[in-house]
């Protein structure tokens, strides 16, 4: 399945609560969309986030229906490792 990264600016500081992701995933669940893991930035307004979809209008509906920012979209192809080393994703 594709692999694409996410950018996302939120207004306000993004805090992570117990339970707080529950519905953002259920909503990925029916969308055919599976969030892999994330990157928050030093000041907590931007988000980089890896997931697992067919293409990128998956992801945009499931942001769309979730109330969250998808302000760039790109899809993968790999990992290239410090020696140089290409791995296809």
């Amino acid at each position: 399945m594709p692999v694409f990264i996410v950018e996302r600016q939120f207004v306000d500081q993004l805090e992570a609560a117990p339970g707080a992701f529950d519905a953002i995933n259920r909503i990925n669940d029916e969308a055919g969309v599976r969030w892999l893991s994330s990157f928050l930035s030093a000041d907590k307004r931007k988000t980089f986030c890896l997931y697992e979809a067919d293409d990128v209008d998956a992801i945009r509906t499931a942001a769309i229906r979730a109330g969250i920012p998808a302000d760039a979209i790109m899809e993968l192809s790999g990992t290239i490792a410090p020696d140089g080393t290409f791995a296809p994703l």
